[in-house]
């Protein structure tokens, strides 16, 4: 997964709100205590919300499973100098160092989890490495967003360099949206293009199945906000936060 598309993945993700998702994570995580420390993000990508909280002044801690992404992550952040650090991991395996302040997660990277049990096993290593007090946020497609808005529709863009087709079909019963990616991207000093094909699933999950393997883990639910991270999610919110904090009275060992 993501292996071709890492190359065009930035180009392709532009009009993501990256600035105002990163205003909103770190305004609620001041409003809680947070303001410096240790953050790790999960499902990092190439960098572009570890940079952002890198440049706040946080210790940061960027885990993704694509080897391709994380070189284009490591590209960034030496190009700025900025002192991250990107580890290669399945986030059902998570393993850092010490403990950490908060833990991340943004642009769909939850719905790539197929499976309750997988979910759960997350949840659990998130649950080993936060301090006591600390917060996991993370955010998710709603079902209304891919019922209503994603499923079976195509999405297509294109430009001189990059062209791509985003054809989704959304499986109501198994709740799971699957998309395939066709992407032509012009080879460098030439009229060529390379055609790089890619298929990639979703999983649509309810607020009350999510609550209920975050609490199975030990994290306590503190919010279920909408994507402006300010409201409850409404009926047809396309992006929701789910906010979870470890009890502040855990004994570490």
């Amino acid at each position: 997964m993501y292996e071709g598309f890492a190359y065009v993945y930035d180009r392709m993700m532009s009009d993501i709100p990256y600035d105002a998702w990163f205003d909103a994570l770190r305004i609620y995580l001041a409003e809680h205590g947070i303001e410096e420390g240790t953050v790790c993000e999960l499902g990092c990508g190439t960098g572009s919300m570890t940079e952002r909280f890198a440049r706040a002044g946080f210790h940061m801690i960027g885990v993704d499973l694509s080897a391709d992404m994380l070189a284009a992550a490591c590209s960034r952040k030496d190009a700025e100098g900025l002192d991250i650090l990107y580890i290669q991991q399945d986030m059902e395996q998570l393993e850092l160092a010490g403990p950490v302040d908060a833990v991340i997660s943004v642009c769909d990277t939850m719905n790539y989890v197929l499976e309750e049990t997988a979910m759960g096993r997350v949840f659990s290593r998130v649950y080993r490495f936060l301090k006591p007090g600390g917060y996991f946020i993370f955010d998710l497609k709603t079902v209304y967003c891919y019922r209503n808005v994603i499923g079976s529709r195509v999405f297509a863009e294109q430009d001189e360099d990059v062209s791509y087709i985003w054809d989704n079909y959304y499986d109501e019963d198994e709740q799971i949206n699957e998309y395939a990616l066709t992407i032509f991207q012009r080879q460098p000093k030439s009229r060529l293009y390379e055609r790089i094909d890619e298929v990639h699933y979703q999983r649509a999950y309810s607020v009350s199945t999510v609550r209920e393997l975050l609490e199975q883990s030990g994290l306590r639910v503190a919010g279920v906000l909408d994507s402006s991270m300010k409201e409850e999610p409404k009926e047809d919110s396309e992006r929701i936060y789910m906010i979870a904090k470890k009890r502040e009275d855990i004994d570490e060992q």
